[in-house]
């Protein structure tokens, strides 16, 4: 399989995102088969985007903004 660029790694996040309440990062990952640090930074860019946010509930989530 080909190496995912950043942008594709964004849009499964996105879609993964839709059809959860929150998530983290690692879970997120795993329920896309995409090696951790790529969705890691996958999920800082869009933060920087302000299209998810951060939540911290004793530990931390992203959720889409305004989900």
């Amino acid at each position: 399989m080909a190496e995912l660029n950043n942008e594709e790694v964004q849009q499964k996040v996105l879609d993964y995102l839709a059809t959860v309440d929150m998530a983290k990062n690692r879970n997120i990952a795993s329920a896309l088969g995409i090696e951790k640090s790529l969705v890691d930074k996958a999920i800082g860019d869009l933060a920087k985007a302000d299209k998810v946010e951060y939540l911290y509930l004793g530990t931390s989530y992203v959720k889409l903004k305004g989900k």
